[in-house]
């Protein structure tokens, strides 16, 4: 059974949505790991996490970013018809990038995190050149 393309970018939306808070997940576990597990001030905590969670929470604020570009290319993907798998492997290639940038960011490597990146922005500037032509054809 094959997926559509419309499909593919619809789920691709719901999935950087989720992305978002993927990094977030090693946050809470520096959190409740040194008892800063209340809630009052979660901002002010930042400063007192070790590096590693530094860097998730970081990673977690720039997919917020990169989730609205992305959200907005796969939407005109999806509202002007684009059914090229070219577009439905623009939107798993940007999840897949996304995902190992989180993961990179976390464990500090730059050059993985930058070329992942890269990519994502690749993808979205894919998406986004298949929606204009789709238009003006």
């Amino acid at each position: 059974m094959s997926v559509s393309v419309s499909a593919l970018l619809l789920y691709g939306i719901a999935g950087a949505a989720f992305l978002i808070y993927f990094p977030f997940l090693w946050v809470a576990y520096a959190r409740f790991q040194g008892g800063m597990a209340y809630l009052e001030t979660p901002r002010a905590l930042s400063d007192q996490l070790p590096d590693y969670a530094k860097r998730a929470n970081w990673a977690h604020q720039n997919s917020i970013e990169a989730f609205m570009l992305f959200a907005a290319a796969a939407g005109m993907a999806y509202a002007t018809g684009v059914d090229s798998m070219v577009a439905g492997w623009a939107a798993l290639v940007f999840l897949v990038a996304r995902g190992l940038y989180s993961i990179f960011y976390i464990f500090n490597i730059p050059l993985g995190r930058s070329l992942m990146f890269g990519i994502g922005s690749l993808c979205n500037l894919t998406l986004f050149g298949l929606s204009f032509l789709q238009v003006s054809s």
